[in-house]
């Protein structure tokens, strides 16, 4: 809590509004009642009274007085109501306009507002901008789906007709595009899967100790056909020690990142690299260019998120957010930076 929120907060502005209200009317009525006798008594002794029952003047002084603490007590009361009523009544009249669906809705506070009564404006305000944040990001996310689908789906549905209707003739060439096809949407469900469970949460991974730079070239291996077509000089860089980690989302994530090289990395040297550094193990993926334009570093691993050098266009975009989401399930992280040949060095890192 800062120094500010600490001075306005708002037990102890109704303690103080009490104590100088209890002041006031205690001065008014001690100060009040001394002025008005010495007066009375010194120029008009007869209208005060000599017994219990206090005079007509008496009378009118005491309801003077009431009215004058009555009056000073409602004062005090309505300005401290502003205080805490008025950014209360703003969260409750823009939470009915969220309710009715309008997220745009944001409260105010103004600089008289209390501690307590500030931190709610600020608190709602975020809760609403990240609602209308999730609300984008859906309809962001149902746009990028569909648009990921519809290519293979209408790829697959123009070759099956054709097939149905004698326009192709079945062959083996046909039918590896169509396969090439399946598997393409079968990635996709899996990275959307993936991500699913890693925004619920619900990423679990079977850790294991494995001998990593065994499962690297493995899966280096796989792949290295589809490297050498597109252009690309492989180099290993592997350190031999076993980690805690699950080997097959660790294939999943390598795999990310050398699909995201094949899309975005210029063709030339591809240096895979692992060791361990201070217990935690690390898995880099370096390219030779030409590297992440400014600003993009932030949100390289953002789903749907593609660089503006996709020479294929056959990207998901989803590569490297499934990189990230994998690294967070290890309970580690996932990094972007340029490297020294003006390339990009993609890492993951986690407790080894």
């Amino acid at each position: 809590m800062s120094e500010r929120e600490r001075r306005s907060g708002l037990r102890r502005q109704i303690v103080l509004s009490m104590t100088v209200l209890a002041f006031a009317v205690a001065l008014l009525v001690i100060c009040g009642s001394y002025v008005f006798y010495a007066v009375f008594l010194t120029y008009y002794p007869d209208s005060i009274s000599d017994d219990l029952y206090p005079a007509p003047v008496e009378l009118t002084w005491m309801a003077a007085t009431m009215l004058a603490a009555l009056g000073l007590a409602a004062g005090i009361a309505v300005k401290l109501a502003q205080r805490i009523l008025t950014p209360l009544n703003s969260v409750a009249d823009n939470l009915r306009r969220v309710a009715e669906g309008d997220l745009s809705a944001r409260a105010t506070a103004d600089d008289r507002s209390m501690g307590e009564a500030t931190r709610l404006v600020s608190d709602f305000n975020d809760l609403a901008e990240r609602l209308e944040r999730m609300a984008r990001d859906r309809a962001f996310w149902n746009a990028a789906i569909a648009h990921e689908l519809r290519t293979p789906v209408t790829v697959l549905r123009g070759r099956l007709q054709g097939l149905a209707e004698g326009v192709f003739q079945p062959s083996p060439e046909l039918f590896s595009g169509l396969l090439s096809q399946v598997e393409g949407l079968s990635r996709l469900v899996e990275d959307l899967r993936v991500l699913g469970l890693d925004e619920s949460g619900r990423l679990t991974v079977q850790l294991e100790q494995c001998d990593l730079a065994a499962e690297i070239r493995s899966t280096v291996n796989a792949f290295e056909p589809t490297l050498r077509a597109a252009g690309f000089t492989l180099s290993l860089d592997l350190s031999e020690f076993e980690a805690i980690c699950d080997p097959v989302r660790m294939r999943q994530a390598l795999l990310a990142l050398l699909d995201n090289a094949v899309h975005h990395a210029t063709p030339g040297p591809l240096r895979v690299r692992s060791f361990e550094s201070d217990g935690m193990a690390h898995l880099q993926v370096e390219d030779a260019g030409p590297g992440i334009p400014d600003g993009f570093t932030e949100r390289v691993f953002e789903a749907f998120h593609r660089g503006q050098d996709d020479r294929s266009g056959r990207g998901s975009g989803l590569g490297l957010a499934v990189v990230k989401a994998v690294a967070r399930a290890h309970g580690g992280n996932a990094t972007c930076r340029a490297s020294g040949g003006g390339g990009s060095v993609f890492e993951l890192v986690w407790p080894a």
